[in-house]
């Protein structure tokens, strides 16, 4: 049987680790072909020497200078510039894994999906930005999204499209972030370190935020309706500390389907790749004797007004889930740089929304968007946000 050829955007984030530990567990299932980092081109060089891509991207340019200079692969191509992310999809593979942060790994998802790839969707963003255009992209290329987001990835395994009009409504878990429980006053003066201590997950310093705040459960809102096509009516969040169930779906007759498992990205993360058929994972197996409580509550959408931001705005649709998720792009990098408060994060978000103009997304064009662009005019626009709101 021949192996299912990878490339994996974003190889050096925790996803794309947890990928490249996947495939190096099972050699004669998957081959890597393509890998792409912004700077950390330490860790590409050691990826490159274990896995043997037959071309790596460097987004960053004096990364790729530093990578050039530091390192001789004969049999390796190495990509740089503001295109490369799309460029390296020119080679030909089975299986995208999208797991660069933010609305940087738009583009390439378009571009995965116009070439037919299935795509491995650990990045929300895209959705949240253009959810019907790349849906429909998908669909007219025969292109596939395979959901990597644990609770997304759980509905689809307990979702059944042959009984889809006897769904009740589908229910995303959130743990709750390492400020469960805390009031406004609380989180007054909370760090940034603070706030990337998950309690149960590894990730990235971006989604730890966004876990914190509850944007991200807001954003996996908006993308679950879009990947289930499901009224956000159907939709509900309940915060589950313990992180074991990962979302569940109710159905007409009174039955919830729920998939557990312990809080590892590699259990989505295999099942996505094996697709649809399954393969062992190196992750600690769930031992449901020993598991003392699973408990649920409602949201506390009071301190973390954040959810509720994400939901009005797929209520509104057009660009505004667009602009909620910039303006919270633009919003956490300011608190990870200490230039903001975390509550200020909820608080530009909403300002923004309220002050953008809210209309209709036309069409994404990859071969044309100006996407650096664009980022750099919403950069400018939500700096000076930033600003109006300190003072």
């Amino acid at each position: 049987m021949a192996k299912k050829k990878i490339t994996i955007l974003g190889s050096s984030g925790s996803v794309g680790r947890s990928t490249l530990d996947i495939v190096y567990n099972h050699p004669d299932k998957f081959e890597i072909v393509g890998l792409t980092i912004n700077k950390d081109y330490p860790t590409l060089i050691k990826q490159i020497k274990t896995f043997s891509p037959k071309v790596v991207a460097i987004k960053n340019d004096e990364a790729y200078k530093k990578f050039k200079s530091e390192s001789n692969f004969d049999n390796v191509t190495v990509i740089g510039g503001d295109k490369c992310l799309t460029d390296i999809l020119d080679f030909s593979v089975d299986f995208v894994m999208a797991s660069i942060v933010g609305s940087a790994g738009l583009l390439p998802i378009l571009k995965a999906a116009q070439k037919g790839y299935t795509i491995g969707l650990a990045n929300k963003e895209s959705l949240v930005c253009s959810g019907s255009i790349l849906k429909e992209v998908v669909r007219k290329n025969n292109s596939k999204i395979l959901p990597i987001d644990s609770e997304h990835n759980a509905i689809f395994q307990v979702f059944e499209n042959d009984n889809k009009s006897e769904i009740e409504k589908i229910i995303l878990t959130a743990s709750g972030g390492p400020f469960i429980g805390k009031t406004i006053k609380d989180l007054r003066n909370v760090s940034p370190n603070d706030a990337i201590k998950h309690p149960n997950w590894s990730m990235g310093k971006k989604i730890s935020v966004d876990s914190a705040t509850l944007m991200n459960k807001g954003l996996e809102v908006i993308e679950a309706h879009y990947l289930f096509d499901i009224p956000i009516e159907k939709i509900d969040v309940l915060v589950h500390p313990q992180s074991i169930v990962h979302s569940c779906v109710e159905y007409a007759d009174g039955s919830i389907l729920a998939q557990m498992g312990s809080p590892d990205m590699k259990t989505p993360i295999a099942y996505a790749l094996a697709y649809p058929k399954r393969i062992s994972a190196p992750v600690e197996k769930l031992s449901l004797s020993k598991i003392n409580q699973l408990t649920f509550q409602e949201p506390d959408y009071h301190t973390f007004p954040a959810l509720k931001l994400a939901m009005e705005a797929l209520k509104i649709k057009q660009n505004a889930p667009t602009i909620l998720n910039a303006a919270n792009e633009v919003a956490v990098e300011a608190f990870l740089d200490k230039k903001i408060s975390f509550l200020s994060i909820s608080k530009i978000v909403d300002l923004t929304l309220n002050k953008a103009k809210i209309c209709k997304i036309e069409n994404l064009d990859v071969d044309s968007l100006n996407g650096n662009l664009i980022a750099s005019n919403l950069t400018i626009r939500f700096k000076i946000l930033i600003i109006l709101s300190k003072s």
